[in-house]
This record gives C-alpha cells, structure tokens and sequence, in this order.
C-alpha cells in the first residue's frame, strides 16, 4: 500500500464539526418536545439531564473546534456593536426552557450599554460559563454587564459553593497551565481567556476573571472586553 500523508488533526476537527452540528439538531428536537410535552417532561429529571449533558457535549465540541482554529492561528474576532441588554436576553433565552425543567431562578442585571464584541465567540463562551454554573448552583444565576475602567464586563454569577482558591484567577490563562492528569482540564476556561484576548483595542487587551462573592455569595465568572 502506498504511504498515505494523513493530516490527523484535521480529520478530528472534520468529525467534531459533524458532532457538533449533530448535536444542535438534536437540541432542537428536545426543545420542541419539551413545548409540545410541557406537563409531562418539565420535571422529568431524565430529560433534564438529558438536555444538560447533550448542551455540555455541544459546547465542549464549539470549543475544541475554536482551540483547533486557534492552534492553526484561524481563530479571529469579527468586532461589532451590539446592545449587550439584547445580546444577554437572547442568550439566556436558549438556556431558559432547562433552567425551568431544573427549577434554577434566573435574570439579568445590565446597564443600557453598547459593546463591541465577536456575538459568536462570546456566545461560545458564556454557554460554557452558564452550563458550568447549572451544574454548580444551589437555586439561583444571574448575567450581569456593567462598564468598569472602560471595560465592558459580563458576568455570570450562581448562589453555589463558589469557586475553589486555586481556580480563582485573574488574567489570560496559557495553554501549557492546563492539567490533563487532574480529570478537569479547564479547557472551557482556556477557551473564555482565548476569547477575550483577542478582544483589543488600543494596548489593552481582553482577559477573564474568577472569584467568589456578587450578589449570591457563590462563583463569579467575569470576562472584561475593552
């Protein structure tokens, strides 16, 4: 048989790529069944997990997408001015019919401001943020957006346990920080730092932050845009 030069990276991201469209197709269909079966699947805590486990699968296969294009030196932001009360209401919007089913109280405290930011990128990364905080809260989660030192900052915050010492974190987190030995490898927090960072404008430069506190007392995730 000939030698055959297999690109193998690539054909790993061709078939996360099928998984991934795979899988919002199949979030679809357990959205409409939800509307069309609301007294019988509301509570079912099978279909809740269900819904839970197929949106992290999705999001987890968004971001291996987004590390490969940014391993290729691919991956770009395409900035545009959004009305951030408009972009959070939408985004929360996809996450409401779970956090119904999960009894999870949720809202948003937003100032009437304009960002400039890549709506896709952002989105990949705050799926990532709301599905952890899911997992993690006790009843309670929250997006939130105000304008601080001339940063755009949204933030999701849950009324959880919060944030254990060594996962708070201030800044862009590289990838050779990230431990594939531990079982949590926080590729999502690499994705969210990878995300802000190519925000830019001027020398100032995107990052994400972790702490505990808010409105809640749980886990704070913020990601600050210039």
């Amino acid at each position: 048989m000939a030698d055959q030069n297999i690109d193998f990276s690539m054909v790993l991201a061709s078939a996360v790529h099928d998984m991934k469209n795979s899988l919002g197709m199949l979030l679809n269909s357990l959205d409409e069944l939800r509307a069309e079966h609301e007294k019988t699947l509301s509570e079912s805590s099978r279909f809740n997990t269900l819904q839970y486990e197929a949106e992290r699968m999705h999001n987890d296969l968004v971001q291996l997408l987004g590390i490969y294009r940014l391993g290729e030196n691919n991956l770009s932001a395409h900035i545009e001015e959004h009305f951030v009360p408009d972009f959070l209401s939408a985004h929360l919007a996809r996450h409401t019919p779970l956090l119904e089913g999960l009894g999870i109280e949720y809202s948003i405290d937003t100032d009437e401001i304009n960002g400039f930011f890549d709506e896709d990128l952002l989105t990949g990364a705050l799926n990532n943020t709301i599905n952890n905080a899911i997992r993690y809260t006790r009843s309670k989660i929250r997006l939130t957006a105000k304008e601080r030192d001339n940063y755009l900052v949204l933030g999701v915050e849950d009324d959880g346990e919060g944030y254990p010492e060594s996962m708070q974190h201030t800044g862009t987190l590289s990838f050779k920080s990230l431990d594939f030995n531990s079982g949590s490898t926080s590729l999502g927090l690499f994705f969210a730092s990878s995300v802000a960072a190519l925000h830019r404008e001027g020398d100032r430069t995107g990052f994400i932050k972790l702490h505990n506190g808010g409105s809640f007392g749980g886990g704070v995730f913020e990601i600050w845009l210039p």
